[in-house]
């Protein structure tokens, strides 16, 4: 599935910089059921995982009340130039990874 991030792509040393993580994902929450009466099977995203440049700098364990395309913001302090790496994991077997690069001078 996409997924849209916005990471500043320059930052000052030091300055608090904002991280938003979008990602699109048919989520199921296990409690309807179909025509039939059966209950469709739960499928949901159930973690998220940001690294900056391999350190892990947020992680949320998601629920079935979220919403199906999960947003997520927060923040974190430019240390130095590199990568930020996304990874959503979910039931049966869903996994989608993402990452973008920040410049700090």
């Amino acid at each position: 599935m996409a997924a849209l991030i916005n990471v500043p792509t320059k930052a000052k040393r030091g300055e608090i910089i904002e991280i938003r993580a979008l990602t699109s994902h048919i989520m199921e929450t296990g409690f309807r059921r179909t025509a039939a009466g059966e209950l469709v099977p739960r499928d949901i995203i159930t973690s998220f995982t940001c690294r900056y440049n391999g350190n892990e700098i947020f992680r949320a364990d998601l629920f079935p009340a979220i919403a199906a395309n999960p947003y997520l913001s927060f923040f974190t302090v430019a240390k130095e130039s590199g990568k930020f790496e996304f990874e959503w994991i979910g039931d049966n077997g869903y996994s989608s990874t993402a990452s973008a690069s920040i410049t700090v001078e």
